[in-house]
């Protein structure tokens, strides 16, 4: 079983990919940042997301990710600053991105408009000593560790108020080629992202709040359909349904004044039929700002 993965994986490396490439969360609506730029300083906080998932776990070679993320509003330059880092090791191969982001806010009806542009660096790399070819001595097949870095560069519109938020955005606008240090060549294509959630108050200490979340790659599509209940602005728990492979089980709470805790499991329904789950932290350093400021809060738990 794991020549046979890690001989796939080699395959699907150093071919001209257009199939979705870029990482999968099921908490993304409390991640917004990992593919939105827009989103950059919405919050009148200094906030950081740290997530990792284990997809199909059991499954030899299945991707783990980690992403952690920061962000933060900063009057003097109309909008704000933020970092999002994300890792992903499939097999024996790992992927890197690291990209700073910049988002302008503007006021817009009653609600803010993020307009943002991301910039940095995608990586991949093969560690070729893990690899067990049928037929050793092939020279296609490195015996080493070979690695590639490219420019990545992303945009995105990010718009909220109080009970309302909605985003679209880009990702891989350039579609980089990553040439790797034997002369293979990894294409990444461009992905675009659309976000949306609502707010609603059910009694004073109750609300709903659904989302939806779509990823697509232009040929192929994923779509993410969720509610989540919130009791108290410190414990939810929802479900969402993502179309055509499974169900996921979300639940958190806040364990201290502004630092959440979210856990998430994917009964997936596909072929694999290995589950997921994730775990995310976040934590929300608030921000004194001026009361005659145009600001929004963010719905935090949308």
């Amino acid at each position: 079983m794991k020549q046979k993965i890690l001989l796939l994986s080699f395959a699907l490396f150093f071919s001209e990919l257009s199939a979705q490439q870029d990482a999968q969360f099921s908490q993304n609506m409390f991640n917004k940042l990992a593919n939105n730029p827009g989103y950059t300083g919405s919050n009148q906080a200094i906030e950081v997301i740290g997530l990792f998932r284990s997809q199909w776990s059991g499954f030899e070679g299945a991707p783990a990710t980690t992403n952690i993320s920061i962000n933060a509003p900063i009057e003097r330059i109309y909008g704000g600053l933020g970092l999002n880092v994300i890792n992903e090791e499939i097999g024996s191969f790992k992927n890197t991105s690291i990209n700073l982001s910049y988002a302008y806010q503007a006021q817009l009806g009653n609600g803010q408009l993020g307009i943002g542009l991301s910039a940095g660096m995608v990586q991949s790399a093969l560690d070729g000593t893990q690899l067990n070819p049928s037929e050793p001595g092939d020279n296609v097949i490195p015996t080493s560790e070979v690695t590639g870095s490219a420019l990545d560069i992303g945009a995105g519109l990010y718009f909220n108020t109080q009970d309302v938020y909605f985003g679209l955005s880009t990702a891989h606008i350039t579609e980089p080629a990553i040439e790797v240090t034997d002369g293979s060549i990894m294409q990444l294509t461009q992905h675009y992202f659309l976000i949306a959630g609502s707010y609603h108050e059910l009694t004073s200490n109750l609300s709903l709040n659904p989302s939806i979340y779509l990823k697509s790659d232009g040929s192929s599509s994923q779509l993410d359909i969720n509610t989540n209940i919130l009791y108290n602005d410190k414990l939810w728990g929802g479900v969402s349904y993502r179309l055509d492979d499974g169900i996921v089980v979300l639940a958190g709470l806040e364990l201290m004044k502004d630092l959440k805790l979210g856990l998430a499991y994917d009964l997936v329904m596909s072929p694999i039929d290995k589950n997921s789950f994730e775990v995310m932290l976040g934590y929300n350093f608030n921000i004194q700002v001026d009361t005659q400021q145009k600001r929004y809060k963010n719905p935090r738990f949308l």
